[in-house]
């Protein structure tokens, strides 16, 4: 009797499971083919051009290609998913491939990022770098010692780390370094001002009261993805609405 109850309680507990799942309704912001839902935009450019053909998607793969680069001068670029949110958790799979374009600062060597609550891209100036936002850097190993992934950046924000507000632009959260070109899977829950970045299945780091440099509270935005002079390919961008 014991034995059955609990094989019962088993399958009931495997059933909850899969309905919490079905329940999970990802939605897949690239679509494997083109870059519909997408808006490029780089320095020096108006919103909407696709400098050098750099966002591209190659098979079925997004790309950001500097093939038709001849040298960096300052031009960084973003492309811009096309509606904000502010409760989600956002998944992706990517790889650094090739060499970092001529000119390029040092820093932005197999660098790139999810830029998160980010300003309208409609009032992103021309001759703008980056845009407000809470960046979740990506970042590949330079084929020896640490250099972990899921760093952050504040352009034009401050945020809390470890209880206490921080002015700080770059906060090392010791993520996993990974060499070479192999897959590296990222997870990034979001809760309005609260962020949790998760890497390889582990918690790297959380934070919470992101804010605007004069103190106004973000906790919604556009989602963006960076070209700083080194090739990445993704192979999946998957965004799970927590809140309608």
């Amino acid at each position: 009797m014991i034995k059955k109850q609990l094989l019962l309680a088993v399958l009931a507990l495997g059933i909850t499971h899969a309905q919490e799942s079905k329940k999970e309704k990802w939605i897949q912001l690239f679509n494997g083919k083109d870059l519909t839902g997408w808006t490029p935009k780089f320095k020096g450019s108006d919103l909407g051009v696709n400098y050098k053909d750099t966002f591209k998607v190659q098979d079925g793969l997004l790309t950001i290609d500097y093939s038709k680069w001849e040298k960096f001068s300052g031009e960084f670029g973003h492309l811009y998913y096309k509606t904000p949110y502010s409760h989600y958790k956002i998944r992706s799979t990517y790889r650094f491939i090739g060499k970092q374009v001529a000119g390029g600062p040092g820093w932005a060597n197999r660098n790139n990022g999810f830029m998160l609550h980010c300003q309208d891209p409609k009032t992103i100036k021309k001759d703008q770098d980056f845009p407000n936002s809470i960046e979740v850097q990506l970042l590949g190993g330079l084929g020896k010692g640490d250099r972990g992934t899921l760093n952050i950046c504040t352009p034009g924000t401050h945020l809390h780390w470890k209880g206490k507000l921080t002015k700080g632009h770059v906060i090392n959260t010791g993520g996993p370094t990974t060499h070479g070109d192999e897959w590296v899977t990222v997870e990034i829950e979001v809760h309005g001002d609260k962020f949790k970045h998760i890497a390889k299945g582990q918690v790297v780091c959380e934070y919470d009261k992101t804010q605007l440099d004069d103190g106004t509270p973000l906790t919604k935005g556009w989602i963006s993805i960076q070209a700083e002079t080194a090739p990445i390919q993704f192979k999946s961008i998957e965004l799970l609405p927590l809140r309608k």
